[in-house]
């Protein structure tokens, strides 16, 4: 089976785990042994009620789309920590997204007090790089792509078309003949990897 074939027979249906199967469950165990096509799958099955909190809770669509992001690495990485036994899957991730997302509310708050009385004082200044500024920038892109070059094929594929390229996600679906929905998986599950790559680099420059 193509990893592809792989990744859509991973998919689960929502409706039956109030019927008693937990198909989510499996895939989160899955996801503790590091399978990435069951995350994608549980990112596929779950990922618009995670959004749909977050934006319930932030008000604004790139924070939600964020928040969606981190709470789909924080699985990958603390799926061996889910319990059954306290609580259904979709709750579990609910209460992540929730979490996450009133931090960074809070975070946004507090930023937003620190910096605002200093903007009332701050002259304009020229935002043309200085030759440090410039030299940062190449090392961060030189950086970005030798971790792009760990992604598959295909996550790779699709960021470069979004943030080199400057292709939407319905233009990067158009040109290659994908679902938009498979686009988006990819984008996302490519930029959780990615970060995870650059490891603490990859939170300030992603």
């Amino acid at each position: 089976m193509s990893a592809e074939n792989d990744r859509l027979a991973g998919r689960h249906n929502l409706a039956a785990v109030d019927s008693g199967e937990d198909p989510l469950s499996a895939l989160i165990a899955r996801t503790a042994s590091a399978d990435g096509h069951a995350l994608a799958a549980l990112y596929d099955g779950t990922a618009s009620y995670v959004h749909g909190i977050a934006m319930r809770i932030l008000k604004d669509e790139r924070d939600a789309e964020e928040v969606t992001v981190d709470v789909y690495r924080q699985v990958w990485h603390q799926a061996a920590r889910y319990d059954p036994d306290r609580g259904r899957p979709l709750a579990w991730l609910l209460m992540l997204a929730r979490s996450r997302a009133i931090d960074r509310m809070r975070s946004a708050a507090a930023e937003r007090a620190r910096v605002e009385p200093l903007d009332d004082a701050t002259p304009v200044a020229s935002t043309a790089p200085t030759p440090e500024e410039s030299t940062a920038l190449a090392e961060r892109r030189r950086v970005v792509q030798g971790a792009l070059t760990r992604l598959a094929a295909e996550q790779r594929q699709v960021i470069e078309l979004a943030y080199f390229g400057g292709l939407s996600q319905s233009e990067i679906a158009a040109k290659l003949g994908e679902p938009l929905g498979t686009v988006k998986t990819r984008i996302r599950i490519g930029m959780m990897r990615l970060r995870d790559a650059l490891g603490s680099a990859g939170r300030a420059l992603l």
